[in-house]
């Protein structure tokens, strides 16, 4: 599957024939345009979210295509001055846990009859891994790390969050305070809990 940012392919190429809906009377073709050319520059940030999301590059990058390529099609739906970015997001997020949900009834069709082998799980790294925000933040749980990624790393509002994990904003801003929290405690060195 090639990506929407490689081999030069724009966003009006990728949702071509069957795929391409008409754009409704809300949307007049100079929004469109202008709505695509901001979409190509939101590429970046529907990356790094991916990538949060999936640890997996390849993984990310197909995310970040299938939703493009299903913004793409929703664009009459999209409500002009609203914010395009969390619009976005929401529908990768979306697209991520429909992905997991496939992913994972698979996996149990696939291992039924199978037994578990619970020596074949990866062990948490060692303290040196724990340097790395990247592996920091895949110690906290989905939720958690979901919510710093948002509001930390792509510098949402929490009211942009919420609307995007669909909770509360009041939700959203206790699982960032826990997540930043877990995060410092993830942080402190081996016997530094009393030194507080």
């Amino acid at each position: 599957m090639s990506r929407v940012w490689e081999h030069g392919v724009s966003l009006q190429n990728v949702a071509s024939g069957a795929e391409k809906q008409e754009a409704s009377p809300e949307i007049s073709p100079d929004a469109e345009a202008a709505l695509r050319q901001e979409m190509l520059a939101l590429l970046p940030d529907l990356r790094a979210f991916a990538r949060f999301l999936v640890r997996d590059r390849s993984a990310a990058d197909d995310l970040v295509q299938d939703t493009i390529v299903r913004s793409l099609s929703a664009l009459p739906q999209f409500q002009i001055g609203t914010n395009l970015k969390a619009w976005l997001f929401t529908i990768l997020r979306n697209q991520f846990f429909e992905q997991t949900r496939r992913r994972r009834r698979e996996a149990n069709a696939l291992s039924a009859g199978f037994p578990v082998d619970e020596a074949a799980r990866a062990e948490q790294g060692d303290i040196a891994d724990l340097r790395d925000l990247s592996r920091l933040l895949w110690q906290l749980p989905p939720l958690l790390r979901e919510s710093l990624v948002l509001v930390g790393a792509q510098e949402l509002t929490h009211d942009e969050a919420a609307r995007i994990c669909g909770v509360p904003v009041g939700t959203m801003k206790a699982r960032v305070s826990r997540a930043r929290t877990q995060l410092a405690k993830i942080m402190q060195p081996p016997g530094a809990a009393g030194e507080i």
